[in-house]
Formats: structure tokens, C-alpha cells, sequence
């Protein structure tokens, strides 16, 4: 196969699998040694077995980190920091783009960035949704969700001392319905108690911002 057929084939899709290529009369082992070539010859990157993008300067879109978290591993949404960060909820640049699964965690760095994913029991998958990413979607926690992950995935993360040190803001993107629905999903007394705490900030933001 010659590269401006790759490129033919993939079109503007952001991420590949090596699956797209397979079809029709080819020979398996041949597209292999081709994909190798390409990877060290710096025309497309290997994110993980089996999935690539295509570089610079061939590339006709760059693959937002959360549609690459959600093709990493399937059965993940992102959460915790870095859906936070895409909220305008905290403060800070999140370096490492974190998920949420059901299957085993895992970091993985890739040439296009960190990818990190935390384990969590299978009722807890969910509080996502398909998020717009200026064309690109994945799959994102809601604000409430990304929160109450953290907190859960963090030990003592549901104290004050933890929860501001976050620096959390803009706390009025919190629904108080959804935050308590979903912390009843977990139903835990750390869950519980990270509401009040949370609640209790949100009040003191309001105050704050009433009194400017």
C-alpha cells in the first residue's frame, strides 16, 4: 500500500485502527511492515497496538486528547482534573489527560501526549456524555461527575484542606440535583460528606461574589 492510499482511506478521521486497512483482498503481514515503516519514518504515530494518527504535515485534523483518551480504552469517559480543567472549574493546565474505566488502569504516553486511567467499580460508569470538541466528540464527565470522581479516586478527598487545594471555581456550573444524584450513585459516606463540603463552598463563592 502506498501512503497517499492511507491517507485516501483515513480521509479527515483524527485516529485510525489498523482494522480500516484489512479490508478487502490484502495481505495482513504486508500492511503490518508498512505501518512500521511509516511509524519510524515519522509520517504517522502509534498510540497503542492496533491504533495510530497520521503526522504532521500529512494530518488534515489533530486528534483532540479526550477523543484519543476514549479510543485508548473503550469502556472509559474522561474525568477527574482534566474534565474540570475543560469546564473552567480549576485553575490550572492538566498535562496528563485522565479517565475513568472499568478495565484496568493504566498510563500511557504517546506521542501526542499522557494518557491516564483509574479504575472504578461498573455502576459507577456514567454521569458522561458525548461532548463536542470543535468537530472532534468523546465521551466526558458532567461537571458533578468529574468532581465526585476525583474526590472518590483521592484519598481524603472529600476534606476541605483537599478541596481547596484544588482552587475549585466557578462553582455555580455545578447542578445541586445532579451533584446529590450522583453521589448517591456512589453512596458512600465519603460521597456524602464531599457534598456538604461542596455545597458549603459553592455558598461562600456566591457570598463572595454578591459582596464585589
Amino acid at each position: 500500500m502506498e501512503f497517499d492510499r492511507l491517507l485516501e482511506l483515513i480521509g479527515a478521521e483524527p485516529v485510525f485502527e489498523t482494522a480500516i486497512l484489512l479490508a478487502g483482498n490484502v495481505n495482513p503481514d504486508n500492511i503490518h511492515v508498512q505501518l512500521s515503516r511509516w511509524t519510524k519514518s515519522g509520517r504517522i504515530y502509534q498510540l497503542r497496538r492496533g491504533l495510530y494518527a497520521i503526522a504532521p504535515p500529512y494530518q488534515k485534523i489533530k486528534p483532540h486528547p479526550f477523543l484519543i483518551a476514549n479510543r485508548l480504552q473503550r469502556a472509559s469517559y474522561v474525568s477527574t482534573q482534566s474534565a474540570l480543567a475543560f469546564y473552567g472549574m480549576i485553575p490550572d493546565t492538566v498535562h496528563v489527560t485522565g479517565s475513568v474505566t472499568t478495565g484496568r488502569p493504566e498510563r500511557i504516553q504517546t506521542p501526542l501526549g499522557i494518557f491516564e486511567f483509574r479504575h472504578i467499580k461498573p455502576n459507577l460508569l456514567q454521569g458522561y456524555r458525548m461532548t463536542d470538541l470543535s468537530g472532534q466528540q468523546a465521551l466526558v464527565a458532567t461537571p458533578e461527575k468529574a468532581l465526585l470522581d476525583l474526590i472518590y479516586l483521592h484519598p481524603g478527598g472529600d476534606t476541605l484542606e483537599y478541596l481547596r487545594e484544588l482552587r475549585l471555581q466557578n462553582l455555580d456550573r455545578l447542578n445541586p440535583d445532579n451533584l446529590r444524584k450522583q453521589s448517591d450513585i456512589f453512596d458512600t459516606p465519603k460521597s456524602r460528606k464531599a457534598v456538604e463540603v461542596i455545597t458549603s463552598l459553592t455558598q461562600i463563592e456566591t457570598q463572595e461574589y454578591e459582596d464585589i
